[in-house]
């Protein structure tokens, strides 16, 4: 009696898989019809219709983040998001969120080094509520001495709860300050303690009257709504906005890294940390780049589920560590990082720990990817990506974080299938090209005693934005 080999029927299952994962976005693709148009003033807007519930999602983009700040005022695009929320002549401070949630929605916005977001979500019958509202605050925007003194406030306070109280906040904001040597993404996005200290109300109008124009942004609007009248809102709301000249975009090049960097950080904290990130590309050209899409899978080779390699090496197997995992995001407009971490279980070393990483990827060099494993991740992230889409806030996020990129976010399906054609050699080529030393910088963080009483901080190592 002959057996079939299991690992060859394992591999068909996630061929299988892979290519249903395809399908599947096709057919949430064909599902939702996509509108675009360009006002005369510049504004973009993008109509994703999706009938699956009486919902809407409304999301203004301004193509503006930490990266655009100049030295001496960062934070300032963080601080103009608060103070977007102000009042204008015809909307007085706190009257924005007093109405969103009247009329039964949920309102918020976020700043990235990329960008900064304004969103809503509401019963349809209720979007034009909030396009008014945002065109409104987008040319009307009143900036007060006195309110920006309290707002001030607020953000300087946030910086000490989030990075100066949080020991993995600062190791991260030492570790982007390091990796990066001419890049602006060195800059937190929440601003240096002595910028925020010393900026002006002017600083934050200057900021609004240079990139809050219709054609430095994109109004992104998903759900079960007519497109035409959508469009027809967006030129009654916005299209009388004038677009104003933005200033000349010079290209901000990160000096390549030459050689290793190591950096220590001593904060109190429950436990040590170690992090090691390396200059990678991002996606520039969707359908002729092919690294961008071998380090999306390397990323799930390493982490993304219980039996990655760094989980099952550094956790289970060898019990070193307390967790670790491994990131990389393709979509920015500046250069990206690809990063491992891990945190060593109590009386384990640092030393140990990092050199259980570097030996895991230097195993994937040497040992390549088998087509069982390379299947089985591919699937993973296709199927993550694909889930994703039922979710109308994160089909409005995916377009706008593309845009705003200046990357053309009908590109995802030419995404879903090179990431489906990513071979076992390539996963191999980007670590060995771009996993070495002379791209590596790395952090620790070595912890020192808790104060009594002072409460434990969440892990959120890699990231970067900052919201209201």
């Amino acid at each position: 009696m002959t057996h079939a080999d299991p690992m060859q029927h394992t591999s068909k299952i996630f061929r299988w898989l892979a290519t249903l994962t395809v399908a599947l976005a096709t057919v949430v693709s064909a599902r939702a019809e996509i509108v675009e148009q360009t006002l005369s003033n510049g504004l973009k807007v993008v109509v994703k219709v999706d009938r699956r519930a009486p919902v809407v999602v409304s999301q203004v983009w301004y193509r503006a983040g930490s990266m655009d700040e100049s030295y001496g005022t960062t934070g300032v695009a963080h601080v103009l998001e608060h103070m977007m929320f102000k009042g204008t002549h015809d909307v007085p401070a706190g009257e924005f969120s007093k109405r969103i949630a009247a009329a039964g929605g949920r309102e918020n916005a976020f700043t990235s080094r990329d960008h900064t977001a304004y969103f809503q979500t509401l019963q349809k019958d209720r979007l034009e509520l909030a396009l008014k509202l945002e065109a409104d605050r987008m040319s009307n925007l009143l900036l007060s001495a006195d309110e920006f003194a309290k707002e001030i406030n607020v953000v300087k306070e946030e910086r000490r709860m989030r990075t100066e109280d949080n020991a993995q906040a600062k190791l991260y904001e030492a570790l982007m300050a390091a990796a990066y040597q001419t890049h602006p993404y060195r800059h937190p996005v929440i601003g240096w303690m002595a910028d925020l200290e010393s900026m002006t109300v002017e600083d934050a109008r200057r900021w609004y009257e240079t990139w809050y124009s219709p054609n430095n942004a994109t109004l992104v609007v998903a759900g079960d709504v007519d497109a035409e009248r959508v469009m027809a809102w967006a030129g009654q709301y916005f299209g009388v906005i004038p677009a104003r000249d933005l200033p000349p975009r010079k290209p901000l090049i990160e000096t390549e890294q030459i050689g290793m960097k190591q950096l220590s950080v001593k904060a109190p904290a429950k436990m040590p940390l170690v992090a090691l990130v390396w200059q990678a590309p991002r996606l520039n050209d969707p359908a002729a780049d092919w690294e961008p899409y071998a380090l999306e899978i390397l990323a799930g080779v390493l982490d993304g589920h219980a039996s990655a390699r760094l989980n099952q090496s550094l956790v289970r197997d060898q019990r070193i560590a307390t967790e670790a995992s491994a990131g990389y995001d393709a979509i920015a407009r500046g250069p990206s990082l690809f990063s491992v971490d891990a945190a060593p279980v109590e009386g384990q070393s640092i030393a140990v720990v990092q050199a259980a990483l570097k030996q895991e990827i230097a195993r994937l060099i040497d040992a390549g990817v088998s087509e069982s494993e390379l299947n089985r991740v591919k699937a993973q992230v296709l199927a993550s990506q694909v889930y994703q889409q039922d979710s109308l806030f994160y089909q409005a996020m995916q377009i706008g974080e593309w845009t705003t990129a200046g990357l053309n976010y009908r590109d995802r399906d030419t995404r879903f299938a090179k990431l489906r054609g990513v071979s076992a050699e390539q996963v191999r080529e980007v670590a060995k090209k771009y996993l070495v030393d002379d791209r590596l910088t790395v952090g620790v963080l070595d912890p020192l005693p808790m104060p009594e009483g002072k409460p434990a901080f969440q892990r959120n190592l890699i990231g970067g934005g900052h919201g209201r």
